[in-house]
């Protein structure tokens, strides 16, 4: 009788391993084997995000002052908006880590910047400030913009009452911070 048992246990064993074999086996054929490739794996990602159009670059109050800046300095030079600190400042400096200085400002931009019509050099810089200028975390940003501005050697004119200033008086402000007499408006 015990040799009829283990005989039992012996076929039940084989069995469950078949078994198990069988649907590992199973599985595998499910499995569809891709190459893992950099292209694959940028496709992947590039498919977990989704854009729309913005309707507008700038806010209302952006664009009634890029078509001030335009009609007061256009004869003379572009007026670009919304142009990123990465394209304005090289953070690749001597002695610095540059990832993180690149880290530092990217995703910041200034509203506008002021650039040679002929050298299509930087002129200066342009911050049109509003209300949120004077919160805590805006006010540390706005130092931060100026520190690194003035040691670039690029000029910063700030516009802060623009609704109440009239083209002569943007006009002096902004020539000011290129001549460097900074003035506040």
């Amino acid at each position: 009788m015990g040799e009829g048992i283990n005989h039992i246990v012996s076929w039940s064993i084989a069995m469950i391993m078949l078994i198990g074999i069988a649907y590992i086996f199973k599985g595998i054929g499910k499995i569809k084997l891709v190459p893992d490739s950099d292209e694959n794996n940028d496709q992947i990602k590039k498919a977990q995000y989704r854009y729309y159009a913005k309707p507008y670059v700038m806010t209302s109050r952006e664009n009634e002052c890029f078509k001030t800046l335009n009609e007061i300095f256009s004869s003379k030079w572009f007026v670009v908006p919304q142009v990123h600190l990465s394209a304005l400042l090289d953070y690749r400096v001597k002695g610095q880590n540059w990832n993180a200085a690149f880290r530092h400002i990217n995703g910041k931009s200034v509203d506008f910047v002021l650039i040679g019509k002929e050298s299509y050099k930087v002129i200066c810089v342009i911050e049109l400030d509003d209300s949120t200028h004077s919160k805590p975390n805006r006010i540390e940003r706005d130092v931060e913009i100026e520190r690194m501005f003035k040691e670039a050697r690029i000029p910063l004119a700030r516009i802060s009452k623009f609704e109440s200033m009239t083209k002569s008086e943007i006009a002096k402000v902004v020539t000011d911070a290129i001549s460097g007499n900074f003035t506040e408006s």
